[in-house]
């Protein structure tokens, strides 16, 4: 008797202050704590089509304010592929998200993992159209309708074997939430993504929701709806505060939101926009 009122005790616990989960040193708090240093800002419906939490596929095509603006050849910027080896020197990607990639191989080099290569990057409407038409639907999208037309997803590979096999690619299934990325088409997840399981493709989502991401075992399509659903949560990570919220315009032209000092927008490429603060 007493163990199941220690057990209903315990729960109550977690319902009240939220919940932990840790890999080795990293430690995540969940919690529905609100900052207390926040302010007031207006966002525009056409946010729900820009930034690193847009849901793409064929009910959801990319807009132009999606596709990142500092995308850049990799090949010009040898700072960034000293550790890697790319298939064409004509592959793109988002700067920012070429920065996240190359401290992760770096990261992966640590640990004896060191045969990396890009095979794609960003892909422009007009490229995607020519795979497309190449490939056929079984084995590309339409132009649009790709996560390489927003310039935050690479396909990914090993000099040494193919993905499913490499240890590059068993390293990054473990590791590469840590530096903001997810294997966007897990094998176990087809039926949620309309995907097959593709274990060269990775999509930068950035922290913290690339860490909730891996430890609940979710894709996109349902994190998303998680922080739907959810509307406001904080958590703890690596010493840092964030706080998460949700905002649905149902037909508003623009909405009032709460933020703190320190702040990202994501759309949802739906009809929401999620705020990131970190403290």
């Amino acid at each position: 008797m007493k163990k199941i009122k220690w057990i209903v005790l315990l729960g109550i616990l977690v319902l009240l202050f939220g919940y932990k989960f840790s890999d080795g040193n990293r430690e995540i708090n969940i919690s529905n704590e609100k900052s207390k240093d926040t302010s007031h800002i207006t966002i525009e419906k056409e946010h729900v089509y820009y930034g690193n939490l847009l849901l793409v596929g064929l009910d959801n095509p990319v807009q132009d304010i999606g596709v990142q603006r500092d995308v850049i050849y990799l090949s010009g910027h040898p700072d960034y592929i000293q550790e890697y080896q790319l298939l064409d020197p004509a592959i793109m990607l988002s700067e920012m998200v070429a920065e996240r990639f190359s401290a992760m191989v770096n990261a992966a080099k640590k640990d004896h993992v060191n045969h990396f290569m890009i095979n794609s990057g960003f892909r422009s409407f007009e490229e995607q159209n020519q795979l497309y038409e190449e490939m056929g639907p079984a084995y590309a999208l339409p132009a649009g309708f790709s996560e390489h037309n927003l310039g935050l997803a690479l396909d990914i590979g090993s000099t040494l074997n193919k993905m499913e096999d490499a240890e590059e690619g068993k390293w990054l299934e473990k590791n590469s939430w840590k530096y903001g990325f997810i294997l966007r088409y897990p094998k176990d997840k087809t039926a949620i993504t309309g995907i097959q399981y593709e274990p060269w493709h990775f999509r930068y989502v950035g922290l913290p929701h690339s860490a909730i991401m891996f430890k609940k075992n979710y894709t996109l399509e349902q994190y998303l709806d998680y922080v739907k659903k959810k509307k406001s949560f904080s958590l703890r990570y690596e010493g840092k505060k964030y706080y998460i919220s949700y905002y649905d315009f149902k037909g508003k032209p623009s909405i009032k939101a709460a933020v703190s000092r320190n702040y990202e927008i994501s759309g949802d490429n739906k009809s929401g926009i999620i705020v990131t603060g970190v403290e």
